[in-house]
């Protein structure tokens, strides 16, 4: 895969260890970068209205996160943990079992974990690669067969890495307007928009319209494509999205989901559709984005493909320039809880006015 063009070294100290609201802060008390061809701003995330205007669209994920994370036992009665990232349409699980530093790249096919209630997980072939030898994901059926979702909230917890200091309760995982469960980790973007923000986006004449993608587990690897993944474009969503742009408006996705998914319902004239079931699509030098003209996202990590879908909206140099001013500035953190940027939207001062 490409590798990003933006390029930096993200120091330890740098990465968030638990949610703003456990450091002091209001979720949209986070810092926010505002990123433009001509220079930046360091706000918070509750300036967000200073750069919109009446008649731009907000694009939001409403999907809901999932206790994704489970205690489960390898067939000598090592314990160990299973991320589940989703399930098929034909009820297969697609697992990453893990150890304390990472994937564990140790289990083998017809492997048999052990979960909660003596329910096995039976590991059946690499996932999406059935022939690959290196594999963090597993294709996995379980015996007796269990829906994942309801197994999950039975028995599940939020999946955390390495970086937190704690664990913490599905709440702090969630978006306030995550309403459809599905996704492993939460559409993190969004979690710094509160009810109030939105109202008062919403007053000044800015339009919030939803998605839904059900969000996998997390890569570890640099350059590793995201994998598949469930999402659905509502037809009101993609009548408002071509006519935002018809209208000489912007479309603000919240998030490289939203992306992903407003992008795989576009045709290559821009016109949206109502679309679902699965994607596969990856933005970046060969497919540059077509209907997504400004993002909000967090603060990825350094060679994440991630990067290469926030330069095929707002370009390498905006992206580049956002990063490099985030790592000199000293106080941005990275991951999940922390901080946000608003790419592609700082314009010149005159045309700025206050939602």
């Amino acid at each position: 895969m490409t590798a990003p063009l933006t390029r930096f070294v993200l120091p330890a100290e740098r990465e968030a260890t638990a949610p703003p609201e456990r450091r002091g802060l209001t979720r949209d008390g986070v810092r926010l970068l505002v990123a433009g061809p001509d220079g930046v701003e360091h706000r918070r995330f509750a300036d967000l209205g200073e750069y919109l205007d009446p008649g731009d669209l907000l694009v939001v994920n409403t999907s809901a996160t999932l206790p994704a994370a489970l205690d489960a036992r390898r067939a000598g009665g090592e314990p160990t943990t299973v991320h589940v990232s989703t399930t098929l349409d034909d009820g297969t699980w697609v697992v990453e079992p893990r150890r304390p530093d990472g994937p564990d790249r140790g289990v083998t096919a017809g492997e048999v974990l052990t979960l909660t209630d003596d329910v096995r997980l039976a590991l059946t072939e690499p996932y999406p690669d059935p022939t690959t030898t290196l594999t963090r994901l597993w294709r996995a059926h379980t015996d007796p067969p269990r829906e994942a979702a309801p197994f999950l909230r039975g028995h599940g917890r939020p999946i955390g890495y390495g970086y937190l200091a704690g664990a913490y309760p599905l709440g702090d995982h969630q978006t306030v307007y995550a309403t459809e469960p599905g996704s492993a980790e939460m559409a993190s973007a969004g979690r710094p928009f509160t009810e109030r923000l939105l109202v008062r986006l919403m007053a000044g004449g800015v339009v919030v319209a939803p998605i839904v993608l059900h969000c996998g587990v997390s890569s570890p690897e640099k350059h590793e494509p995201p994998m598949p993944e469930r999402y659905t474009v509502p037809a009101a969503t993609a009548r408002l999205v071509t006519g935002t742009r018809d209208a000489g408006g912007r479309v603000v996705a919240v998030g490289t989901t939203v992306v992903r998914a407003l992008e795989s319902a576009a045709d290559p004239d821009g016109t949206v559709r109502p679309a679902g079931g699965w994607t596969d699509l990856v933005l970046g030098p060969d497919r540059p984005a077509r209907v997504v003209d400004t993002l909000i996202s967090g603060l990825h990590a350094p060679e994440a493909s991630h990067l290469l879908l926030l330069e095929a909206v707002v370009g390498p140099e905006v992206v580049g320039r956002a990063y490099a001013a985030a790592v000199e500035h000293g106080d941005y953190l990275w991951h999940e809880f922390g901080d946000s940027t608003l790419l592609g939207g700082l314009r010149p001062r005159e045309h700025t006015r206050s939602v």
